[in-house]
């Protein structure tokens, strides 16, 4: 079983601190969903965690089963199992989604398969969650609706299976018929072992999905975790009432 570690992460950008000692721990399997108002450091904690290069990490510490790879380049963060999901995914033009995760594939799992190996292989995973496989065909997000972009990224956590999944907003923009292929996949990875931690916004997620630990970002900092009751509080009394 793996575990993810953030040990008091702090984060700034352009001189401004975005999060503030944030501590949260992910084991195999589990589903972190991470909630808070507009502007209260979600995302900016996910692409610091990453390695975005806007994001200047301050103090704290990331460890996967129990090694420091906090200053590893964002490739290598990927090669050692972690995934990001965009909350804006940006379009590679001439580039198809294959040919994308094919040498993804094969410079993170050491895949031998072939190119029409590997089109036939994500071929059929597409078809087992009722995704298009035509997504695999096309430019990466290049003139995809918001929720064909999502069902893209899917497509990507279902070639690569990291160790662990950070998705911002991955249910933003998803009409009910995409969101229920999104989370068919969640599920399943989160079956295979895959630990996320998911940013949202919207507390009705639970009706697809049951988190394992749900947690309150506000103004930067984690201000409240627990269990599904916390996100049902915040659908009937709002962040206020969380963190005032």
């Amino acid at each position: 079983m793996s575990h993810l570690a953030i040990n008091n992460f702090t984060v700034s950008t352009n001189g401004n601190t975005v999060v503030s000692d944030a501590t949260l721990n992910i084991k195999s399997g589990e589903l972190h969903v991470l909630m808070g108002p507009n502007g209260s450091g979600k995302s900016s904690l996910l692409n610091a965690l990453m390695g975005h290069p806007k994001y200047v990490i301050e103090s704290g510490a990331l460890l996967l089963d129990g090694e420091d790879i906090t200053a590893l380049a964002t490739e290598k963060k990927a090669k050692s199992g972690l995934f990001l999901s965009l909350q804006h995914l940006p379009e590679i033009a001439g580039v198809t989604l294959t040919n994308f995760l094919h040498r993804a594939y094969k410079e993170i799992k050491q895949g031998k398969e072939s190119p029409l190996e590997f089109y036939k292989m994500m071929q059929t995973r597409a078809n087992e969650f009722s995704i298009d496989p035509a997504f695999l065909k096309k430019h990466v997000n290049g003139g995809l609706s918001g929720g064909e972009k999502k069902q893209s990224e899917v497509l990507q956590l279902l070639a690569l299976e990291p160790k662990f999944a950070f998705l911002d907003e991955i249910d933003s923009g998803v009409d009910v018929d995409a969101m229920k292929r999104v989370f068919a996949v969640i599920e399943h990875l989160r079956a295979k072992g895959v630990g996320f931690l998911l940013v949202t916004h919207y507390s009705n997620i639970l009706r697809s999905l049951t988190p394992d630990h749900v947690h309150i970002m506000k103004e930067g900092k984690l201000v409240a975790s627990g269990g599904k009751e916390l996100a049902q509080k915040i659908a009937e009394d709002g962040f206020e009432g969380i963190t005032s």
